[in-house]
């Protein structure tokens, strides 16, 4: 079976379905292809702190009366080292901006019905699916449902099919350069039915090494604590964790960790990654397909967004005015944030974790840093403009 799209999208992450969504503003047709069920994308529990331009834009574009409703807003975070905590005022530093706890599946419940609503073509389920011909005028996306073969006769393709898609490794040798990162430690985290023991995260530098207190929900918290890349989860009983969790986070001998049942247990990867360019003739690349950052900044599902805004745009422009020098700089575009967004990853990321090979000298640096990020307005500001997100564009 053959058919035909202006824009075919792989992929129903955060970047590929707010793309979709765009476009569809914008009076522009695209078809998007997903590997996976409805209801595992919809269930698939990742990261949800939103910058506030991500908030603005799912608002602005009616997809944001959820988010409204359920979403946490914080005006700011916490450092804690030293057995002390520090806060930061996000608002007050950055002339009112905040970040929102909302779940990434829950931004993607919103962006699916919106499509589902609109008539948009979502194909779930989509096996073996391969983009061809980008370096031709019409390329082609070929893909298996129910057994049978079908092709995507498109304008543009967008890969938005995440870190292990087909998108990007089907680009050919040389055109791609790959700037990689791989931290020698990684995150254990813990979803658990408890109700959280601050009202904003927080954010703890300790000997025995990094933790993060998070929430979901008001009854929902997510906790991590640094650990080895191989850690074993079979060594960590619940009890352990929490444990652990109430001496890396503690500040002042008062202060208790709200415990309950865990309902989710795991580990994540801690790296860095970027390739130039991001985009190869008339495939473009999104979201976790062309960059991974350390979750230490609360940026993946952000930078996404911020990439798709900039190729709606560029598509925009070209189908209204047969304009394509935003579709030629969108690559350069996005990489200027991108590697902004990557330099303060990277930055929270080392100031606040213990590296293997640490010496008593660069504990010493990193206590320093941290005092000055939380005495020094100026050092305080550019954190905050960092944490509630730099300009889209």
């Amino acid at each position: 079976m053959n058919h035909r799209t202006q824009v075919g999208i792989v992929g129903a992450g955060p970047a590929g379905l707010m793309l979709s969504h765009l476009l569809h503003l914008a009076g522009i047709e695209s078809v998007l292809l997903e590997a996976r069920s409805r209801q595992y994308v919809e269930e698939r529990v990742r990261a949800g702190l939103l910058e506030q331009g991500t908030v603005n834009l799912l608002i602005e574009t009616g997809v944001g009366e959820r988010l409204k409703r359920l979403g946490l807003t914080h005006h700011g975070i916490e450092l804690r080292f030293g057995g002390r905590g520090h806060r930061i005022d996000l608002s007050g530093l950055t002339g009112g901006s905040t970040v929102t706890i909302y779940a990434q599946h829950e931004v993607i419940k919103d962006l699916i019905a919106a499509r589902l609503a609109a008539g948009g073509q979502i194909i779930f389920e989509a096996g073996d699916v391969g983009v061809h011909d980008f370096d031709r005028p019409t390329p082609k996306i070929r893909y298996r449902i129910d057994g049978n073969m079908n092709e995507l006769s498109c304008d543009f393709i967008a890969g938005c099919d995440g870190f292990h898609g087909v998108c990007r490794p089907t680009i050919p040798a040389g055109v791609l350069t790959m700037y990689d990162r791989i931290y020698p430690f990684a995150w254990l985290g813990i979803l658990a039915e408890a109700r959280p023991s601050s009202a904003e995260l927080i954010y703890a530098y300790h000997d025995r090494g990094f933790a993060l207190h998070s929430m979901r929900s008001p009854e929902i918290t997510r906790l991590y604590i640094q650990c080895a890349p191989d850690e074993d989860l079979a060594q960590w009983p619940d009890e352990r964790i929490w444990e652990e969790l109430q001496l890396r986070l503690a500040a002042g001998k008062d202060w208790k960790l709200n415990r309950g049942a865990v309902i989710q247990k795991g580990i994540t990867e801690m790296r860095s990654f970027v390739v130039e360019p991001m985009q190869s003739g008339t495939l473009f690349l999104a979201g976790d397909a062309a960059h991974i950052v350390p979750p230490t900044g609360a940026k993946g599902l952000n930078l996404a967004v911020a990439d798709v805004r900039v190729l709606a745009r560029a598509l925009t422009d070209y189908y209204s005015n047969g304009n394509r020098e935003l579709l030629s700089s969108y690559s350069e575009t996005c990489l200027r944030r991108v590697w902004k967004v990557q330099r303060f990853s990277w930055w929270m990321t080392s100031m606040l974790h213990r590296f293997a090979d640490d010496n008593p000298f660069d504990q010493r640096r990193q206590l320093a840093e941290l005092d000055y990020v939380t005495t020094s307005r100026a050092a305080s500001q550019t954190l905050a403009e960092n944490y509630v997100g730099l300009p889209m564009e």
